[in-house]
């Protein structure tokens, strides 16, 4: 029997995407989308949306019983480098919807949470390649500050309270259906725009600020699969990685399928984001607890983000 799924934060970059094929996996009837506003058309047209503001325990308290809810995807949150321009409101949203979650979950109203970490947990003392699944995180920046409190808080409501939640680590994520979401890797969706539409491209980051990145659908993928894996024993926030690249590599694939493409460097105040955190990943936790495997390479993912913003290669 299918599991009858909320996905609050239902119109940003990933929880758009992730609402689509959770409707196409489970059925249209058994996915509700909410936000606090109004997603894509598709996101509308498809399914149930709710108008929702995540800070309001009630109202999402209201929605759950109203639909049955049993699992939730918490995608609702205040990305890298927006954050860094609000640091109050930023941990605010992020950690006041993380608790209200997992509160409804402690009271058994529903049975099972996804809440989205990142590699921003990861900070200067983090080894820099490979970096392990535990290591030393000492964040530089409010987005990682709240993440690493968050997946103490899952860790504890584990223990503590028996709550299902689970939890992937997410690299920069990149798709050309829906725009960015104010990311320290949002470049590489910026990029690809830049190239079709004017040839040239302002980079954020310097030429060689490699990151660890991964292509939505695979995003999505290890989601959807880490949350269909029965009960853990213990709570993990997973690491998970595809590819890594600088912006100078990712140029060099698009120059193949367009030669005249050109890159300016002018790094801002992304760039000391991004040096703080990892460069690769390891996920081998990932691999062995629940077969974790991506898809697409680098060459895959410029070809797949050409095509799909119809650019003839």
């Amino acid at each position: 029997m299918n599991p009858k799924i909320l996905i609050i934060g239902a119109s940003g970059q990933i929880g758009t995407e992730l609402t689509l094929k959770l409707r196409q996996i489970y059925g249209n009837e058994n996915v509700v989308a909410s936000d606090i506003r109004n997603g894509n058309y598709e996101v509308m047209q498809s399914g149930e949306f709710e108008i929702l503001d995540a800070t309001k325990s009630e109202r999402i308290l209201e929605i759950i019983q109203k639909h049955k809810i049993q699992h939730v995807y918490l995608m609702a949150a205040m990305l890298s480098a927006l954050a860094e321009r609000h640091p109050k409101k930023a941990w605010e949203l992020n950690m006041t919807t993380l608790f209200n979650v997992l509160d409804l979950a402690k009271d058994r109203h529903i049975e099972r949470v996804f809440w989205p970490s990142s590699i921003a947990v990861f900070g200067p003392s983090s080894p820099k390649q490979n970096t392990p699944q535990d290591t030393i995180m000492n964040p530089s920046t409010v987005y990682g500050i709240s993440k690493v409190a968050g997946e103490n808080w899952c860790a504890y409501y584990n223990k503590r309270y028996g709550v299902d939640v689970r939890s992937i680590r997410y690299p920069g994520i990149i798709s050309y259906k829906t725009n960015p979401g104010g990311g320290t890797t949002d470049y590489a969706i910026e990029i690809f725009h830049g190239a079709i539409k004017y040839k040239e491209y302002q980079c954020f980051l310097k030429e060689d600020a490699t990151l660890p990145m991964m292509y939505m659908d695979d995003g999505i993928d290890a989601t959807i699969k880490l949350m269909q894996q029965k009960p853990f024993a213990e709570y993990n926030s997973y690491n998970v990685a595809a590819i890594s690249f600088s912006p100078e590599e990712i140029t060099g694939k698009i120059q193949k399928y367009i030669a005249d493409f050109k890159v300016i460097y002018k790094p801002d105040s992304r760039q000391e984001i991004a040096e703080s955190w990892p460069q690769s990943i390891d996920d081998s936790k990932a691999r062995n607890d629940w077969e974790w495997n991506p898809k697409f390479d680098l060459d895959t993912l410029v070809k797949e983000m050409l095509q799909g913003l119809h650019y003839k290669i």
